[in-house]
C-alpha cells in the first residue's frame, strides 16, 4: 500500500511541475512547442502550434521499435528534427512536461541541438 501511495505523490509533483512550467511556455507556428512524455518503456514528443491547437509532427519510440534509454532517446529526436526540417521548421520551445532534466530527456534535447534544430 505504501508503494501506491509513493507512485501517486510522485505522479502529483510531476502534474505541479507540469503546470508551473506550460503556465510560462507556449508555441506558435514560428515556434512550435516540443512536449516530451515518457514511460517506464517508451518515449514520444509532440510538436505543438498552441495557437491553432493542432500537432505539427510526433514521434514515438514504440512505432520506430525502441525504448525508453538515452540511446533510443537520441534516435527518435533525430527522427523528429528530420520531419521538422521537412517541415522548415529550426527553432522550437522545449517542454520537458514536469520531469527532470537529464538521462533520457537531455538526450533527446541534445538529439534535436545535434541535428540542426534551435532549442
Amino acid at each position: 500500500m505504501s508503494r501506491a501511495k509513493d507512485i501517486a505523490k510522485k505522479n502529483a509533483l510531476r502534474i505541479k511541475r507540469k503546470r508551473r512550467v506550460r503556465g510560462k511556455i507556449s508555441g506558435t507556428a514560428e515556434k512550435p512547442r516540443v512536449s516530451i512524455f515518457k514511460s517506464n518503456r517508451f518515449l514520444s514528443a509532440q510538436v505543438i502550434d498552441d495557437v491553432a491547437g493542432i500537432t505539427l509532427a510526433s514521434v514515438s519510440s514504440k512505432a520506430l521499435g525502441l525504448t525508453a534509454n538515452k540511446e533510443s532517446a537520441s534516435k527518435a529526436g533525430a527522427e523528429l528534427a528530420n520531419s521538422l526540417k521537412a517541415k522548415n521548421i529550426d527553432t522550437v520551445t522545449f517542454d520537458r512536461n514536469g520531469y527532470l532534466y537529464h538521462g533520457v530527456v537531455a538526450a533527446f534535447a541534445d538529439a534535436l541541438r545535434d541535428n540542426g534544430i534551435k532549442l
